[in-house]
């Protein structure tokens, strides 16, 4: 079977899915087939039969949108993924979306699309893979040694997070990194010389890489001579910089742009079958090539020897092996939560008035004592986010650690945290303030897409962060952050509140979680233990109504900082006669998903209500009720802050208890 035939089998599914579809990008699942022929057939270390056993190589289409040259692979090389998931790519409910998706096709490692965070995640599993096997090695049984391979495309590095991944991956020394880029020339808008021409060879060297230029994309022998170099090399990442033709054998629109993003049409279709004497019919894969792919024997194998060898290192190092299940499964500690019991405990027992930001140094420093599957990091703020703690020892290219120096680069930071958490063996979080969430959404909303457990941490959260002014004072960013499906956003009080959203945030497994946290100090707030254990609902009833005869019912709800102003309000009102309960809402989308019963019991119908929060008001519109109702008001803030400190920023904007009360009384007044 000649190499050839293999890799035109991978152009053939490419060309007939997408034009079945109407839809999708044949040109670079063309030109890459020879430089994944090379990867995969030689190289790449999987099972089949088993896609996610530990010591696997991961595989990241970086450049995602071409997506039917992974779905070809897969299906192949014997994944879960018949040919008939291939003629349905791009329909609703297939195994073959428009770009690659976890948790959908087997095999599939990443969801990638938005170009280069593909590369980043490479560089978060190529990181876990250093990190976990320090951690678990030892003479003679090294049960974590596999490599992480990513395909990238011209768009890829032009993005901005593929300096700053890169930059880290060489500075890290990653070598069992290896990124093949398909510098085909061409994107949407046509030849790409016209608005890229970096020196990418050298922009690489400069990071630190290993770099192999000039290799021809299209020859297999060749692809495959590099790939034996890369993973020779030590102590540097590699680039393979690969030259290759866009719709390789579609003889009228091969090195166009008119084969990258549109199917070629029957009649280019019929024209290069015949150039790549490929005549069989679309969809159909003859017996000798399915043959020739087939990675089922070869990848059970490779799967059952690393099972002997883990069993070997189970019989001499029985607690380590343990260990090492419980992490790459996600099984927290038996004992989490006795940890997170005695942490909320004893943050009730305190009562310590501080910022919201020290109290999550305090919960990070109670479990990442317990949890070493933890690993954090900053993006270069770590002495204002406090995502540090007394056994933090930082990533060295020469030592391994558990806290990641990112260094100003936020949207890398979130995205490659999703690459450690997709590896597997960790949970990483990563802190900078709110306002730069803004750099790293695009890197957030992947993490909710994919259901990482990823936690952000987010600081200085609203005007209380004071003279930095209004380029850093995050209005508007815990809504915004709200509308990512998938996206836990907590807004912590105080102390108590703060170490519930750090259990909720380490014991999720759905999804990711945001925390906004306070520069400034923010009052403790004393509750029962019913209400202690109904902060974890998201929403619940701080103050109830005190039951005075005749009085005058109403609902204030807020969150973070601005609960003790809910709090005063409510004690300014009681001697007129006006009755308040007070909710705090840390949490809206966690709230969102308790029963009605439980939502209608904490706010009751038919109660004027009042939202409280340091931010833009309209999210708040569906907990109050509609701007025209005159039983409902908003506290909050829909302009841009000043630069001052922090408390007369707070007066200045009628962030007071006399102000929420005043609010409150105009919804009974209607």
């Amino acid at each position: 079977m000649s190499d050839r035939r293999l890799a035109n089998a991978i152009r053939a599914l490419a060309m007939d899915a997408v034009e079945k579809a109407k839809s999708g990008h044949p040109g670079m699942p063309m030109g890459m087939a020879d430089i994944a022929l090379a990867l995969w057939r030689g190289h790449y270390r999987h099972d089949p039969g088993n896609p996610h056993w530990p010591d696997r190589d991961r595989f990241v289409l970086s450049n995602g949108h071409g997506s039917m040259l992974q779905y070809a692979l897969l299906h192949l090389t014997g994944y879960d993924l018949p040919i008939g998931e291939i003629e349905r790519f791009r329909q609703l409910g297939s195994k073959t979306p428009g770009h690659p998706e976890v948790g959908v096709t087997p095999g599939v490692e990443t969801t990638t699309g938005p170009l280069g965070q593909g590369l980043a995640n490479a560089v978060g599993m190529a990181l876990a893979e250093r990190l976990l096997g320090a951690t678990f090695n030892r003479p003679g049984h090294a049960i974590v040694d596999h490599r992480t391979w990513v395909f990238v495309g011209d768009g890829c590095l032009m993005e901005g997070i593929s300096h700053e991944a890169s930059s880290l991956a060489g500075t890290w020394g990653l070598d069992k990194l290896c990124a093949i880029y398909d510098d085909n020339g061409i994107s949407i808008d046509g030849e790409v010389r016209n608005w890229f021409t970096d020196d990418t060879p050298a922009r690489f060297r400069a990071y630190g890489w290993h770099v192999i230029p000039h290799v021809d994309g299209n020859d297999p022998d060749a692809v495959d001579v590099a790939i034996r170099e890369a993973k020779a090399t030590r102590g540097k990442p590699t680039l393979i910089c690969c030259k290759t033709v866009i719709g390789y054998g579609a003889p009228d629109k091969e090195g166009t742009a008119e084969a990258h993003g549109a199917p070629l049409g029957a009649a280019e279709i019929a024209k290069a079958r015949d150039v790549l004497d490929w005549h069989e019919p679309p969809f159909t894969i003859p017996a000798d090539v399915y043959a020739g792919w087939d990675a089922r024997a070869a990848g059970a194998k490779r799967s059952a020897d690393w099972n002997r060898r883990f069993d070997a290192y189970r019989a001499a190092h029985p607690d380590l092996a343990a260990e090492f299940l419980r992490r790459v499964e996600g099984r927290l500690p038996d004992d989490f939560e006795a940890i997170a019991r005695a942490l909320v405990d004893a943050q009730a027992a305190k009562g310590e008035t501080i910022a919201t930001r020290k109290a999550s140094q305090q919960a990070i420093e109670a479990f990442a004592a317990r949890l070493p599957e933890m690993i954090g990091g900053s993006a270069d703020l770590t002495g204002s986010v406090f995502t540090n703690w007394s056994g933090t020892k930082p990533i060295r290219a020469d030592a391994p650690g558990n806290y990641i120096e990112f260094g100003v680069r936020e949207f890398a930071m979130a995205a490659i945290d999703s690459g450690i958490a997709l590896h597997g063996g960790f949970i990483p979080y990563g802190g900078t303030f709110l306002t730069f969430s803004d750099y790293s959404r695009n890197a957030l909303r992947m993490a909710a897409l994919m259901k990482l457990r990823n936690i952000f941490v987010f600081t200085h959260d609203s005007i209380g962060l004071g003279e930095d002014g209004p380029t850093h004072q995050s209005v508007e960013h815990t809504a915004a952050l709200r509308l990512i499906p998938q996206l836990d956003v907590w807004r912590p009080c105080d102390t108590v509140e703060t170490a519930v959203t750090w259990t909720a945030a380490l014991a999720r497994r759905d999804g990711p979680t945001a925390m906004m946290l306070s520069r400034q100090n923010i009052a403790f707030a004393a509750r029962d233990a019913a209400a202690i254990a109904a902060v974890a609902r998201g929403g619940y009833v701080l103050r109830d109504f005190a039951g005075t005869a005749g009085a005058r019912r109403a609902l204030v709800i807020a969150t973070g900082s601005e609960v003790p102003l809910a709090l005063g309000a409510r004690d300014l009102l009681a001697g007129e006669g006006i009755d308040v309960r007070v909710v705090s809402m840390p949490s809206t989308s966690v709230f969102d998903r308790q029963d009605a019963a439980y939502r209608r019991e904490v706010l009751p119908p038919g109660v004027p209500r009042t939202a409280v929060e340091a931010g833009v008001t309209a999210g708040w519109r569906k907990y109050v009720g509609a701007e025209d109702d005159p039983r409902a008001a908003v506290v909050g803030l829909d302009r841009f802050g000043e630069s001052a400190p922090a408390g007369v920023l707070f007066k200045h904007f009628d962030f007071t208890a006399e102000h929420v009360a005043a609010a409150i009384r105009g919804t009974l007044a209607a």
